[in-house]
């Protein structure tokens, strides 16, 4: 699924116009962005929650060349999905 085809779904279930929709989930997804690159962790019950990890820095090697390279300390946004999600998947998958 893609982004159109969340604002199109959304859109059909809201009554908004694919303008608004698309407005609403940019809103959301700048929303995230912000937060996480404030360190700040969001929740979204029985969805999930995104946060930063950090990656420390490292001596890495080049598999084509062996040449040995060092890589600096990273941040990385991660997402954890909820029980409940999971549960959710899983079932709807077993139904099918």
């Amino acid at each position: 699924m893609t982004k159109l085809d969340i604002i199109k779904e959304s859109s059909r279930l809201t009554g908004l116009t694919k303008v608004e929709t698309e407005l609403v989930l940019d809103s959301i997804i700048n929303s995230i962005k912000y937060s996480l690159s404030n360190g700040k962790r969001i929740d979204i019950r029985g969805f999930g929650s995104f946060f930063v990890k950090v990656r420390k820095a490292r001596e890495a090697r080049n598999p084509s060349t062996n040449e040995r390279i060092f890589l600096d300390e990273q941040y990385i946004p991660t997402f954890k999905v909820s029980k409940l999600l999971k549960k959710f998947v899983d079932q709807e998958m077993k139904d099918k």
